[in-house]
Parts: C-alpha cells; sequence; structure tokens
C-alpha cells in the first residue's frame, strides 16, 4: 500500500511539473516581447555570473597545470626571491653569492628530504642549421635530475643520457619550434647538427610541444638543453644566473622541505646564528596561492554585476507571475471547485515561475558557451563551462524563481472558488 502512495505522490509530482512547464512555455509563446524583457534581467545575470565563473575557472587551472609542469613539491635555491620582497634592499639581493654546482652535491648528500635535485643555468644566443638562423635561443646547461623535476619528455628521439652529463658530449635536446622552424619537421632535426654561437652540437630529441604558457619560467618550446659540463665550456656558471632546482620526496610537504634545506643551506654557507639567510628557497606553488586572493576579487566583481541584474529580472518575473495569476482567476476558481488543493495550485506556479527563470538562465549559458569559443580562439589557453558551474546556474534560477513567484502563488492557492469563478 505505502509503495502505490508512493508510485501515486511521483506521478502527481511529474503532473504537476509538467504542467507548469507547458504553462511557462505557452506565457513564452503567447507573450513573446513581454517575456523575453522580463527575462533579459535574468539572461544577463546568468551570462555574467557563469561567464566570469567560466573564465576565471579556466585560467586557475591554466596557471596551476603551468605551475604543475614547472615542479611540483619543488623549491628553487636562488639569490633572488622570486615573489618580490619590497621591504628588502635589492642591492643585499645582488650582493649575495650565487648557488654553487658543488653546493648541489652537498645538498644531495645531506638532505634526507629531497628527492630530486638538479643544477640550471641559462644563456642566450643565436642558434642556426645551413642557411637558417634563429636569435634569442635559451640556452639551459643542466645536471641530470633536471628532466624529472620538470617532467620533460621527447616526442622524437631521446633525452640525453647519463653518460652524456658525465662526460659532457656535445649533445642537445631541443624544443618543437625550433626544430620546426630550423629543420621542416621535428623527427627532421633527429641526429642533425645544431650551432649554437659557433658551437656544433648533435640533437638527439625534441620535446614534447607544450604550447603557450601564462607562467613564462622556462619556454622549452624555445629552447635547446645541454648538460651543465658542456655548458660551461662555453659560459661562466657564476655569470649564467645559476639556481638549483629540488623537489621533495614522495608525500613530503614543501613546508617540511623548506625548513630541512635552510639549516642545510645555512650550514653549507657556514652562517652563524645571529646572520640571516643570503639566499631564498623560492616555492613556485605559492604564486598560485597568491592569485587566490586576485581570482576572489574578479569573481566578487562578477557576482555583484550579476546580482543587480537578477534582482531585475526577479521583479519582471515576478510581475509576469502577477499578470499570469489575474489572467488564469477563473481557471483557478474551476480548479478548486472541482478539488484542487491549495497546496496543489501554489507549487503549479512556483514551478511555473522557476521554469520561467530556467528558461532564461538557458539562454544566458547558451550565450556563455558562444563566449567561451571565442575566447578560445583569442586567448592562450580553452574556457570551458565546468559542470558543477552548470549546476550552479540551474541552482539560482530555480531558487530565483521560487522567490519571485512566492506572493503570486500565494494569491493564487487563497483564493475562493466561488468568487474566482465568477471574475472575468
Amino acid at each position: 500500500m505505502r509503495l502505490i502512495n508512493y508510485f501515486y505522490n511521483m506521478l502527481k509530482l511529474l503532473t504537476i511539473l509538467w504542467n507548469s512547464f507547458k504553462m511557462a512555455f505557452q506565457e513564452l509563446k503567447a507573450n513573446k516581447l513581454r517575456t523575453s524583457l522580463s527575462l533579459l534581467g535574468i539572461t544577463f545575470g546568468i551570462f555574467c555570473i557563469i561567464g566570469v565563473l567560466a573564465t576565471v575557472d579556466s585560467l586557475k587551472r591554466k596557471v596551476q597545470g603551468d605551475l604543475k609542469s614547472i615542479g611540483s613539491n619543488s623549491l628553487y635555491l636562488d639569490k633572488w626571491q622570486y615573489g618580490g620582497g619590497n621591504d628588502y634592499p635589492w642591492w643585499k639581493y645582488a650582493n649575495r653569492p650565487v648557488p654553487k654546482y658543488d653546493e648541489m652535491q652537498f645538498i644531495k648528500a645531506k638532505s634526507y628530504l629531497t628527492g630530486n635535485i638538479a643544477f640550471l643555468c641559462r644563456g642566450y644566443g643565436n642558434a642556426s642549421y645551413r642557411d637558417n638562423v634563429l636569435s634569442g635561443i635559451s640556452f639551459f646547461g643542466t645536471s641530470e635530475d633536471f628532466s624529472k623535476i620538470q617532467s620533460l619528455e621527447t616526442d622524437n628521439g631521446r633525452y640525453i643520457s647519463s653518460g652524456e652529463f658525465d662526460r659532457g658530449t656535445p649533445t642537445v635536446v631541443i624544443g618543437s619550434e625550433i626544430a620546426s622552424q630550423l629543420y621542416g619537421k621535428p623527427e627532421f632535426a633527429i641526429n642533425k647538427e645544431l650551432t649554437y654561437n659557433g658551437r656544433k652540437l648533435e640533437i638527439v630529441g625534441v620535446l614534447k610541444k607544450q604550447g603557450q604558457s601564462l607562467v613564462n619560467i622556462f619556454d622549452f618550446d624555445n629552447a635547446a638543453i645541454t648538460s651543465y659540463e658542456y655548458f660551461t665550456s662555453i659560459y661562466e656558471s657564476d655569470k649564467s644566473q645559476p639556481s638549483i632546482l629540488i623537489q621533495g620526496k614522495q608525500g613530503v610537504t614543501t613546508k617540511a622541505l623548506q625548513d630541512e634545506l635552510t639549516g642545510v643551506v645555512r650550514q653549507i654557507r657556514r652562517l652563524s646564528p645571529a646572520e640571516e639567510d643570503n639566499f631564498s628557497l623560492n616555492d613556485i606553488s605559492a604564486f598560485s596561492e597568491n592569485l587566490e586572493g586576485t581570482f576572489a576579487s574578479i569573481n566578487l566583481g562578477g557576482w555583484a554585476i550579476a546580482v543587480m541584474s537578477l534582482i531585475v529580472g526577479a521583479f519582471g518575473v515576478a510581475n509576469i507571475m502577477f499578470v499570469t495569476v489575474r489572467e488564469r482567476t477563473s481557471q483557478i476558481g474551476l480548479k478548486k471547485a472541482i478539488g484542487a488543493k491549495s497546496r496543489t495550485i501554489l507549487t503549479e506556479f512556483l514551478m511555473e515561475s522557476a521554469f520561467l527563470c530556467i528558461i532564461g538562465g538557458l539562454i544566458g549559458l547558451a550565450f556563455v558557451w558562444i563566449l567561451t569559443q571565442v575566447l578560445s580562439s583569442l586567448l592562450p589557453f580553452p574556457i570551458y563551462i565546468a559542470p558543477n558551474i552548470v549546476i550552479l546556474a540551474l541552482t539560482l534560477c530555480i531558487v530565483l524563481g521560487i522567490l519571485s513567484g512566492i506572493i503570486p502563488a500565494r494569491i493564487a492557492a487563497k483564493m475562493d472558488p466561488v468568487v474566482a469563478i465568477r471574475t472575468k
């Protein structure tokens, strides 16, 4: 018996929902201009908030992905503090000693929390092959673990081998853009000769294309990577922006790694307890946390614009429902006269109001989808609407619809059937 009552109630609810949907659609069809103008606020409000949320969410994912690609759970030991340090005189940073290759070896031996560690130097120059010349190419000299920290993968050929790192052989891995511009296609570059600042190197691999990055620390598409030992035959290490990249072991937090390395590096530099650090341990992932405030401010601005539009839209929908109740007074009276309960009338009008807002919201979502297609073609990262954002939009529409229709629905539910039937 209980099961029969349950199915009966469900069928009744579905009937109310279907009737409400038909009434909302009929209202839109019968009074196109009036209903469209009233729903304009809902459409614009949903367009603003979902457009902003989708863009910011996509931007956040892009930044987090770029940060992850340059080394997750990693610290950069450098003389400079990457986050700025406005209260710290720049000349103190400039007078700090640069990281040394021997310091990397010492850290590897003394640190218990370090997983991978690599030394990095940078140079800039011209790369050429036959008559093709590219200027301003980034040239990285690294130790063996660099590819593990950066998760570098080759599309063609291979990465530099352990023996080539140890011997400092003139082998190089190049980015996809360099390979395409100098050799036509990346696969054509393998085992070819690359001339860099007059030095000839053998290309053993081409890196997988990474695309544009918002966190442009390494542009590997336009870079060449060789061993640190060979790099020092071209450049002086101390004058080539040296830094040490340190990645913690699995399960080690960046904070724990930073605390341990602070003590290790102070020991290397022989700093007394009274002396301040003459180095910086930069956490690149902290940039993402710093951007959270910016993202929140942008979202807040979107919400502010959207709320004003949604309030205007809510008044428009309420006006539609007041007019609808007046136009259907005799129908309401007839329904109540043949046994319809007040809560059924109330539910029907609330659902109709909600469906009207959903229609406005769906139009807004359609405009947002068009916006994402346009922005994705202009920006260096795709814009997409996450499922949770769509759910948020529909939830807002339903809540707004119920709030907008609550007063007209209550008026309809409380009507005297005799008086309502006689109303023309």
